[in-house]
């Protein structure tokens, strides 16, 4: 028996979040292929603990602009606590009016943020995919990917300048695009890819879901894996 929102949430509840490829256009397909298969040791090394860590999800939104498809991207308040400065995809904690994790609460939170963060209407966001759950060790956050067709545009921007420096877009051509590719050398040794865009570098969690994505849906380009560029925790 198929049950409504109200049923399943309660009364005046939102709508159940579903996730449907139904309608994608062509040149999704390799990455809602993808997603369906991609194990979590596959996209990261770092894995969520068996216990603790903060329930949060990242919405990979693509959208298709003048230079064909594209990413959503945003660049963090320098400010911030966790994660100051970087350029990453919006999201954020779960929030108990998101619901339960283990149904929709984390689809339901990706999309709220990613309104929070850059006004985006997420009733025009199709959602086609979702990646393993996957923990940023630095500030103790397990993340789940949730991934989104942008198939009616909203404009976007950064709407509290205490969260969000500027919101953008960046085409996928850019970052499949050998000359913007290098790897990051952290203090520690750790190596990651690491991405030229939009006058700044995306590096760290961000950039290891976009490698393995454009790998993984064949999207990946030969590129120097020498082309070192190293990152100063002190800036």
């Amino acid at each position: 028996m198929n049950r409504t929102g109200e049923d399943v949430y309660g009364a005046g509840a939102p709508v159940p979040v579903r996730v449907s490829a139904e309608g994608l256009p062509g040149w999704l397909d390799p990455v809602a292929r993808a997603v369906t298969t991609i194990a979590p040791e596959q996209l990261s090394s770092f894995l969520p603990p068996s216990r603790g860590g903060r329930q949060s999800a990242v919405l990979i939104l693509f959208g298709e602009g003048d230079r064909g498809p594209e990413l959503l991207l945003m660049e963090r308040a320098g400010s911030l606590r966790a994660h100051a400065g970087q350029l990453s995809f919006p999201g954020g904690a779960l929030d108990p009016a998101d619901g339960d994790p283990e149904a929709d609460g984390l689809l339901r939170a990706a999309l709220r943020e990613a309104e929070e963060e850059t006004g985006l209407d997420p009733a025009g966001v199709q959602v086609f995919g979702v990646l393993p759950r996957l923990y940023i060790p630095v500030s103790g956050f397990v993340v789940t990917p949730v991934l989104g067709w942008w198939r009616a545009p909203t404009p976007v921007h950064a709407v509290d300048p205490a969260e969000t420096a500027r919101v953008f877009t960046v085409p996928v051509a850019d970052l499949t695009d050998p000359a913007n590719r290098a790897t990051t050398v952290s203090p520690s040794g750790h190596r990651g890819p690491a991405f030229l865009v939009e006058s700044s570098l995306v590096w760290g969690f961000t950039a290891g879901v976009i490698d393995r994505l454009l790998h993984y849906a064949g999207w990946e380009e030969p590129w120097d894996r020498t082309k070192r560029v190293p990152l100063d925790w002190r800036s």
